[in-house]
């Protein structure tokens, strides 16, 4: 399997090539029985072409190099896989693309993220692309971990308190990003959080915690065991808890990699009179479940044939039993298991849907909380 950078004039004869294919293909294919005819429809393409909506080097696309080097290994024919790069408008500009121009054989594929799953559950009006119209392959979760200063309090308990009662600073990038689900949870669990925004990423958030201008911080699980776990033993930073994993079910368990901190849920559902048919709740957990639970995604059209899309997940299915792919994975991308199949399309099914009353909630805690006004469609 080979990784093929793509560029106009081979998209433009490989479509080419696949027209002329199919103008011979046709005639004989009616003389075929029925049960040829659907085995050709199911046979994998000689290459595969990943939209990745991100420029190079960027996280997605770190991410979509790795998988691609593994996901086609238990595939019939060991397909290559073209990288096509297409940057813009935080992954709208290259997913409003693949929607327009990706047909139904199977051979070309789109990776996402959360910045990606968002802007589609907040109804941007740039969005031209709809999930309703793909299939996930398999999804890819992340975790996380909110932590506090030392200054607060030396332990968890002693934090959350002063937390509920003293203000204090987050930095931030943006609140309909991927820190919007862990803003929701500070709200709910009634931190006085006065967040500042325009940090251009999570690392420099970090930075900030680290000279002390916040008391505040999140990072995903790769950057927290990286770099935040030498502050804590040094007694400079107090983990608070996990934004947790989900399982197949749909139900927040505690993050593996963090066993012994409890999750936002288990903080949230402790308080009285609180379920998890809350209103806010629900709405913090398809946003978790989409940004988090399913942060990485690798979807074709709705229309690819049933069969082929199998074989794509049972491939997939193989990789995540396979101990060299995890030990590899766990490395590079993360310690957290592949969601395939059924199991991702209902789960991403649920995510991406908010109710008109879910999506005014969000509105309205945007333009309150945040003095953000939501151009939505």
């Amino acid at each position: 399997m080979s990784i093929i950078v793509s560029t106009p004039k081979r998209q433009t004869l490989k479509r080419h090539a696949r027209t002329t294919a199919l103008a011979f293909m046709l005639p004989v294919m009616g003389l075929m029985p029925l049960s040829s005819a659907v085995h050709a429809a199911a046979e994998v393409p000689d290459t595969l072409t990943w939209t990745v909506p991100f420029g190079v080097g960027g996280g997605t696309d770190v991410w979509a190099r790795f998988m691609s080097n593994w996901v086609t290994k238990d595939l019939p024919g060991n397909p290559a896989v073209v990288i096509d790069n297409v940057p813009g408008g935080g992954s709208i500009t290259g997913v409003n693309l693949f929607s327009k121009r990706a047909g139904d054989d199977g051979d070309e594929m789109v990776v996402t993220s959360a910045s990606t799953q968002y802007p589609a559950m907040l109804r941007d009006r740039r969005v031209r692309y709809d999930y309703a119209d793909w299939e996930p392959i398999f999804a890819a979760p992340t975790g996380g971990v909110v932590y506090a200063s030392s200054s607060l309090g030396k332990d968890s308990a002693s934090a959350l308190e002063a937390l509920a009662s003293q203000e204090v600073k987050f930095a931030g990038q943006n609140p309909t990003g991927l820190e919007m689900p862990v803003l929701m949870a500070f709200d709910l669990l009634d931190f006085q959080v006065d967040p500042v925004f325009g940090m251009k990423s999570r690392g420099e958030g970090r930075l900030a915690f680290e000279r002390g201008e916040v008391a505040l911080d999140f990072q995903t699980t790769s950057a927290y065991k990286s770099n935040v776990t030498p502050l804590v033993d040094a007694g400079q930073a107090v983990p608070l808890f996990s934004l947790g994993v989900m399982d197949d079910e749909g139900h927040i368990e505690r993050d593996p990699s963090f066993p012994d901190l409890p999750t936002f849920s288990e903080l949230y559902l402790a308080q009285e009179g609180h379920s998890r048919d809350d209103e806010a709740y629900q709405i913090f957990h398809k946003f978790f479940a989409s940004g988090y639970a399913m942060q990485k995604m690798l979807l074709v059209p709705k229309d690819v044939d049933p069969e082929l899309l199998e074989l794509y997940r049972q491939a997939a299915r193989d990789l995540a039993k396979d101990p060299e792919f995890l030990k590899e994975a766990a490395e590079k991308v993360g310690p957290y298991g592949l969601m395939v199949g059924k199991a991702a399309a209902t789960q991403l099914q649920e995510a991406m849907q908010l109710s008109e009353a879910e999506h005014e909630w969000v509105k309205n805690w945007l333009m309150e909380r945040h003095n953000i006004r939501l151009q939505s469609r």
